[in-house]
């Protein structure tokens, strides 16, 4: 069985299942509306069973306002703060050449409004374009923060292994780097493994479900001609480069047969499988309502073997990884995955 929780730092534990934000964010859904009132209820439901760990950012237009209030909420019930909250800075592609310190505090400080916390527990560092400098500087700023007491600890998202490097050997204290990894989706173990490996740098990895396609609902289903939401359109991009619908369907009776023996479902199992993976911290799992929540208890009550890790391996080995390191494909000018991606959100 794995741990519930997984050391960061000698001062910092997080729970290896972490309750993702990004699906609860007002440009997610393409059709429909949350009840938020629901999803505050999970939230409650979800920290009661040991889920304690939240992410966000300061672009998921309304959610670091909502767990503000589900802190604000929680704190009221106990009497102390019991939350950790992961949240990112996130400056638009059109600033990024103008942002200086003052910038950078006024959006930690507005974060730290938001979420109602006198210190942000992890500030996870993007970078839109790297051919617009001043990356390490900005760095730089969130370090003096850091020093300040705003910050507890530092991470990145989305970093490539170079200005991981990069940003390691400007003494940028980095805890963890946020990455897409999944069965479809192999580009960390490129090289982000190893570099995480030698420098103690932990991996909290999103779409380990691929926003919902590593699912019972998809198996033997036709390929799709409309998606209902931003993660499915990106994921669907994912499956063509990595495995095709074809193998992708023979990926899902695979999981649900390993999944069968296991006594848990495919979407476990595909979870699990990032969960045991080298240099990999926690899994960010959206968590929309009480139906998700008995099936991230399952993850610490079930197990699969490292047979079954292998025959897993082994089945992707037939197929292509998606080009370069994690995130490359997403800032090619004109490529498909960065043709989704919206860049200035803090504006809207």
């Amino acid at each position: 069985m794995i741990n519930q929780y997984t050391t960061l730092t000698s001062t910092y534990q997080a729970c290896r299942i972490i309750n993702g934000g990004w699906q609860l964010s007002e440009g997610h859904a393409l059709q429909g509306k949350l009840n938020f009132t629901d999803v505050l209820k999970a939230f409650h439901q979800l920290v009661d069973a040991g889920f304690n760990t939240f992410d966000c950012a300061d672009i998921y237009t309304g959610v670091e306002e909502l767990i503000g209030e589900f802190v604000k909420q929680r704190t009221q019930i106990t009497g102390k703060d019991d939350i950790q909250v992961h949240t990112k800075f996130v400056p638009d592609l059109s600033v990024l050449n103008q942002i200086d310190y003052n910038y950078v505090e006024r959006i930690i400080t507005r974060s730290l409004k938001r979420l109602n916390k006198e210190r942000l527990d992890l500030v996870q560092f993007h970078w839109w374009d790297y051919a617009i400098p001043g990356c390490i500087d900005i760095a730089g700023y969130l370090v003096r923060l850091q020093e300040k007491g705003l910050i507890a600890n530092l991470g990145t998202t989305n970093f490539d292994t170079k200005h991981l490097q990069q940003l390691v050997n400007a003494g940028y204290p980095l805890v963890s780097n946020q990455t897409q990894y999944s069965l479809l989706d192999r580009r960390p173990e490129k090289s982000m493994v190893d570099f995480c490996l030698k420098n103690n740098v932990k991996l909290l990895c999103y779409g380990a479900l691929a926003g919902g396609f590593l699912s019972e609902r998809w198996l033997n289903q036709p390929a799709p001609k409309t998606l209902e939401n931003r993660s499915l359109v990106k994921y669907r991009l994912i499956i063509d480069d990595a495995v095709g619908w074809q193998g992708y369907q023979l990926l899902l009776q695979l999981l649900k047969n390993i999944g069968d023996q296991r006594g848990c479902s495919l979407s476990n199992v595909a979870v699990l499988y990032i969960l045991h993976k080298k240099a990999v911290a926690s899994a960010i799992i959206g968590t929309r309502s009480e139906r998700h929540i008995h099936s991230n208890q399952t993850l610490f009550s079930t197990d699969i073997t490292k047979s079954d890790i292998q025959q897993l391996d082994d089945f992707l080995n037939h197929y292509s990884v998606p080009t370069g390191e994690p995130f490359e494909l997403e800032r090619q000018h004109g490529g498909k995955h960065r043709n989704i991606m919206k860049m200035n959100l803090n504006d809207e």
